[in-house]
């Protein structure tokens, strides 16, 4: 499985590690996967990156690698707005695509891209990596046990701090123009985590926050910023909870605080990526009494226990930390290129994340009037 990696930024080393580190984390090991070519903006980056992967073939060009017969993947690591025209090309051309979160910019894009790949029978995949960690799978099987009972409200978040200084520059994150804005990149990771946990949407309703309409550029010119800096949803889903969903860059104090609680009426769950090795579940059916009894919240230790053939390294007990995900996440993707049934957030799925976020943005645009999200048909 040779691939074509495009883009070297901080994404793009992510994806290089969790592919070179693949055959330490589970056995039997997959095909042989490598890259074998490196795209960027500008020839010396390229070849830097080539020279860091081991890769043959430094380029600037992606139809290099798109319209190259020995590319057999094409991974996408580029800023927002380029994901549509690189993964169309590519999906035309034949190759697997595993491409960075969001999918696209708009939901017409993303569904397309949907169509696209189903049309051309290819392997192609969104990359949201927390989904593979080994307490969100661990959150996942309890609810899919039915030991919450009846879900009845939630709270997804992921804070940052990264916009809360008004002196750091501003990027192409902050512009609608290049596809920013923290719902499409914060906000993707945990409309993912509440679809995949607990199910499809039926309404939300948002409202958007620029905490420095005004700061400096990379130049040092004036830069007007555009794109949210901060969202805030409640949504109602289709099996009837309530709750909210966060995406925040002006957090101040917040690191990469990606958080949920989920309440049932059998019991409860909370996680925290900040402390990654624990889910904490409360089992309402543990008996209480004098001096709380059985009951209250339980750590339960998920650590490094990821399902086989994962496990093996550096060990069960061993701390787990954010790159899992991603290891965990590209394994997914390779298993399915190689055959297999791992399964893994596939098109529909991230064109559904850009369809509720679409419909939360043009929510807020209009004074948080809520807006129904119809039916989308993913398959989960």
């Amino acid at each position: 499985m040779n691939i074509g990696l495009i883009g070297f930024g901080s994404m793009g080393r992510t994806h290089a590690y969790a592919l070179s580190n693949q055959k330490f984390f589970y056995r039997p090991p997959l095909p042989d996967a490598k890259i074998v070519g490196v795209c960027t903006a500008h020839a010396e980056t390229a070849e830097e990156a080539a020279r860091l992967c081991g890769a043959p073939l430094a380029v600037t060009e992606e139809e290099r690698l798109i319209g190259d017969p020995n590319v057999d993947i094409i991974d996408i690591c580029t800023p927002n707005a380029c994901h549509f025209e690189t993964a169309k090309k590519a999906l035309a051309a034949g190759k697997a695509v595993y491409c960075e979160k969001p999918l696209a910019v708009s939901f017409a894009e993303a569904e397309k891209l949907a169509a696209l790949a189903e049309e051309k029978g290819a392997v192609a995949r969104v990359v949201f990596n927390n989904r593979f960690l080994p307490a969100v799978r661990r959150a996942k099987a309890l609810l899919d046990e039915g030991r919450l009972g009846r879900i009845l409200t939630f709270r997804f978040a992921y804070l940052h701090a990264s916009a809360a200084d008004p002196k750091k520059p501003a990027g192409w994150k902050q512009t609608k123009e290049a596809g920013g804005g923290v719902l499409r990149d914060l906000g993707s990771h945990v409309i993912d985590l509440a679809v995949y946990l607990l199910g499809s949407f039926s309404e939300v309703a948002g409202r958007a926050q620029i905490g420095f309409p005004i700061r400096a550029g990379k130049d040092g010119e004036t830069w007007r910023t555009d794109a949210e800096e901060a969202c805030y949803l409640t949504a109602a889903l289709k099996n009837g909870a309530v709750g909210t969903v966060e995406a925040n860059k002006l957090a101040t104090g917040c690191n990469d605080d990606l958080e949920f609680s989920v309440y049932g009426t059998e019991g409860a769950l909370r996680f925290h990526l900040m402390e990654p090795n624990f889910l904490f579940f409360y089992d309402g059916k543990r008996e209480g009494g004098d001096l709380g009894g059985e009951k209250g919240f339980t750590a339960v230790e998920c650590v490094g226990r990821t399902p086989a053939p994962g496990g093996i390294f550096p060990g069960v007990k061993a701390p787990v930390g954010w790159l899992r995900g991603h290891i965990g996440s590209m394994h997914a993707f390779l298993d399915a290129v190689a055959g297999g049934e791992e399964p893994g957030p596939d098109f529909r799925e991230g064109a559904y994340v850009q369809l509720v976020t679409e419909k939360a943005l043009r929510s807020a645009e209009n004074g948080g009037r809520a807006e129904t999200v119809p039916d989308y048909p993913t398959g989960k």
